[in-house]
């Protein structure tokens, strides 16, 4: 079974805590979003393999570690997902980005994909999937199922806040995929929204109904 790892730095709450509040605007939302993703981003990268190298310091030469070269793969869930990416991507410039467009079908809350377009070297990568929410879980399922189908075998999934229900459908679908989230909610409403959640991630961003 695949790893859920909340992420309870303090800063990552602090932030997010003002993401949650109603009163905070589309471009205070767009730049916390983006900080907390770089912070999440740190914790996600935490066992990417280094090897050692030989440098030349200003008083002497020495061994010391790093990166191995490991190629990392992002995939924003269109079009919440999108805000994410540019936090990660200040820690990790060399990731390769694709991108899923999914849009929830306001009747059976089910996901349905509208675009896909992935690294060609999908099956090479470590792929971090990133969504603001995981509420019903299907919009990440559908994504992974999409990445699976292309060729992606080390996939990990990075939300901001989740719902128990999200959680459970992620790990019953995909059980080698691990979790990163800075918070679990109560529940979701009759609508499919996380309680008390931050309301609709994409309408925040971007301003929009």
């Amino acid at each position: 079974m695949g790893r859920v790892v909340v992420i309870d730095h303090p800063l990552v709450q602090h932030k997010l805590t003002i993401m949650r509040d109603v009163n905070t605007g589309p471009k205070d939302f767009r730049e916390l979003l983006e900080e907390i993703s770089m912070l999440m981003a740190y914790e996600i990268t935490r066992d990417l393999p280094t090897e050692e190298v030989e440098v030349t310091t200003p008083l002497a030469r020495g061994r010391f570690r790093m990166l191995a070269g490991k190629k990392i793969g992002l995939v924003p869930i269109l079009r919440a997902g999108l805000g994410m990416v540019n936090g990660v991507l200040r820690l990790i410039p060399a990731a390769r980005v694709g991108h899923v467009g999914l849009y929830r079908d306001p009747e059976t809350h089910l996901p349905v994909e509208y675009y896909c377009k992935l690294p060609p070297d999908v099956n090479e990568r470590e792929i971090i999937v990133l969504d603001p929410m995981l509420a019903t879980g299907g919009s990440a399922v559908a994504a992974i199922d999409f990445l699976k189908e292309r060729g992606a075998r080390q996939i990990k999934l990075m939300a901001l806040v989740a719902a128990p229900e999200g959680v459970r459908r992620v790990q019953e679908r995909h059980a080698d995929v691990d979790i990163y989230v800075a918070a679990i909610d109560s529940h979701l409403d009759e609508h499919a929204y996380i309680v008390p959640g931050l309301g609709d991630a994409g309408d925040r961003l971007y301003g929009t109904k």
